[in-house]
């Protein structure tokens, strides 16, 4: 049954958060009181996470997208709380033993499958809330978690609200269309708004000849809530590095990647070790073109704020890739339209708009997934796509319902969402994407396709919940389908005239692919190392020497009096000591796709072995046995090195 949201309060948020927890506490107090089997221990114990994650679903994400801010405000509340009490649950020390106890019967021994996995992963959360430590560390331990909860709530509601913009004349906005200007707030003076919206400030970046606004829009961008973000992030740094500290880990690196892919931060320096030198002379060669290009337009330096326009400029200049025409080729419907299409070919799928779908906001549609023989849906996944005030201000999928086995044998439907912020259409035309932007519109719907094609039994290793650095792969796998011309040229047509994208357009635009990739992905290397500058060090660091010092990756000069950190939700949204798990995974996912490259594009039977190796199986193994299983092989690098155009091993 779907959630009817129309109907949403923010009094019926919290009376949905308080049920669900009053529910969980009854059947963790079961389990602590009952023999040892699977049962009555870890059977319940599932029961109670998925009402938890439900409860998230139904109330706590509204905090990120209803309109009314008195909902949000109780949705983020409702996060909160719900976030404390999965912290809580693995400290309670009757829990602990209530699982020792059944960990040591015959039972448990002859555990299998996701079983087995279950009971593994369970010891493993508890080790790691401390209960072979001493009393007075683990009651400081879980003091320490219930903070950083704290924290990282309070940090993405920072984020969410934050509002702020430049007025400008029509002049300062010289370079960019005149459907740009129209999308614009316009002032009582005449002046127009450019606000820190991505649909503002993206193609600002990109297309406004006004250097000095450039320059003034990115400070403000890169200073995000920094006042009020730049505390929270340092104590959330200091508390992480007391907590490896006390598990006697040298720094919160090691602990945290202790459960992911890459097993600790020696293995991460030596990926990026075995990539950052080609990627560097790369960059520089590239970023030499992009100054002498900028002298000719009288940039003296280039400067953080000209990198996105002199690329932009460059590939009008030597592909003719004019990003505005190339978006009248993709309006936002058709995208969609053509990504079912795709994906329904290559998976195994059909997909349907649900007309009554009482969703909270008129501008948000809901789909249903199903196989493409048809059959009742496997899952539903919700669309918000356009920005508005107080929302959610990137683009990422949300879980609303996990799919999994209740404890009754019925099934749970999967349900997501994406959120995203694209141009919102218009009386004078509908809503236009870059080609950047329908990468993003894929990406995005990878992990929907992951998260709603499990057919894990347990909700433990339903959906994306594998490692964290492999979490990426299924994502950015999808953004290779829209370099295809054979895909582009299934649904890219003239939001007009109905043309098809011409051929020598989609040739231009996939030959300029890698224009400056080695400048771009320097870009990705310098947001890991911010990242692992403040969780792979022994001593909480001063967070902005080592935002300065991360800089030098991007090798462009450091932008002044920013703070750019403070805008960076993952490193307080889950990607703390992981960020590099986006170039770590993109290694996996180009080797992935190679399979595709060497059997066809679009192929249905590697699609459905893709659907049901990786795709479907989720967390129940170790990701590495998804990509094992899926190419037949061990992995390998070489896919990766050779689209950036490095060495490989061959």
């Amino acid at each position: 049954m779907l959630n009817d949201y129309s109907r949403v309060t923010a009094a019926s948020v919290a009376a949905v958060t308080d049920e669900a927890i009053a529910a969980a506490d009854g059947l963790v107090a079961e389990v602590t009181g009952a023999p040892s089997t699977f049962d009555n221990t870890l059977g319940p114990l599932q029961t109670a996470d998925a009402l938890i994650a439900d409860a998230s679903g139904r109330g706590a994400f509204m905090g990120r997208v209803h309109p009314d801010g008195d909902v949000r405000k109780a949705g983020t509340e409702a996060e909160e709380r719900l976030i404390k009490w999965g912290t809580d649950l693995v400290f309670r020390r009757d829990l602990y033993e209530a699982v020792e106890r059944f960990a040591a019967t015959d039972e448990a021994a002859s555990l299998a499958g996701e079983r087995r996995r279950l009971l593994d992963h369970t010891m493993r959360d508890l080790r790691r809330a401390g209960h072979e430590l001493d009393d007075a560390s683990r009651d400081r331990l879980q003091g320490l978690r219930r903070r950083l909860v704290e924290l990282e709530v309070e940090f993405g509601r920072n984020l969410d609200d934050w509002d702020d913009g430049i007025e400008m004349t029509r002049n300062q906005l010289a370079g960019l269309p005149d459907e740009y200007v129209s999308g614009l707030t316009e002032t009582s003076d005449g002046r127009y708004r450019v606000s820190m919206a991505y649909p503002d400030y993206i193609p600002f970046m990109r297309e406004a000849d006004d250097r000095e606004m450039r320059r003034r829009l990115q400070h403000k961008f890169w200073n995000r809530a920094a006042k009020v973000n730049y505390p929270l992030l340092d104590e959330a740094v200091r508390l992480r590095a007391e907590i490896a500290a006390l598990f006697g880990q040298s720094t919160w690196a090691d602990f945290a990647m202790d459960v992911k892919m890459a097993r600790s931060p020696q293995r991460v320096d030596e990926f990026y070790e075995s990539v950052v030198p080609g990627l560097t002379r790369m960059a520089e060669g590239e970023l030499a073109q992009l100054a002498t290009l900028g002298s000719k337009l009288g940039i003296d330096r280039t400067q953080p704020w000209d990198t996105t326009y002199l690329d932009n400029k460059q590939r009008l200049r030597d592909y003719g890739i004019n990003q505005n025409e190339v978006a009248a080729y993709f309006p936002l419907e058709q995208v969609v339209e053509g990504m079912f299409e795709v994906t329904g070919d290559v998976f195994g799928l059909s997909y349907e708009r649900v007309t009554d779908a009482k969703p909270w906001h008129s501008d948000v549609e809901l789909y249903a997934i199903r196989d493409a023989g048809g059959g009742d849906p496997l899952a539903y996944f919700y669309a918000d796509l356009f920005p508005r005030e107080g929302k959610y201000g990137h683009a990422a999928a949300f879980s609303i319902r996990y799919g999994r086995r209740n404890a009754d044998g019925t099934h749970a439907t999967p349900v997501a969402a994406i959120v995203a912020n694209f141009t919102k259409p218009t009386a004078a035309g509908p809503s236009l994407l870059k080609h950047d932007e329908a990468l993003t519109l894929w990406h995005e719907f990878g992990h929907i396709l992951h998260f709603c094609l499990t057919t894990a039994e347990i909700h433990r290793f339903s959906g994306y919940e594998t490692e964290w650095d492999f979490v990426e792969a299924p994502s950015q796998i999808m953004e290779n389908w829209m370099w295809e011309p054979s895909v582009l040229q299934r649904f890219a047509r003239h939001y007009r005239t109905g043309e098809l994208i011409p051929t020598d357009l989609v040739a231009r635009l996939v030959a300029a692919r890698d224009l400056n990739v080695g400048l771009f992905t320097m870009r990705q290397v310098y947001l890991g190392q911010l990242d692992l500058g403040m969780h792979a060090v022994a001593e909480p660091p001063d967070l902005m020497e080592v935002y300065k010092r991360a800089t030098d990756y991007t090798l462009l000069p450091f932008h002044e009096d920013t703070f750019f950190p403070a805008g960076f939700g993952h490193l307080m949204g889950g990607y703390d000591a992981g960020y590099y798990g986006y170039l770590w995974a993109r290694v996996y996912g180009d080797d992935m796709f190679s399979e595709f490259e060497r059997h066809g594009i679009t192929s249905p039977e590697v699609g459905r072995r893709y659907r049901d190796e990786v795709l479907a199986t989720g967390g129940t193994r170790d990701a590495v046995e998804h990509v094992r299983a899926f190419l037949g092989r061990e992995p390998s690098s070489d896919a990766f090195l050779q689209r950036l155009g490095l060495p490989t091993s061959v």
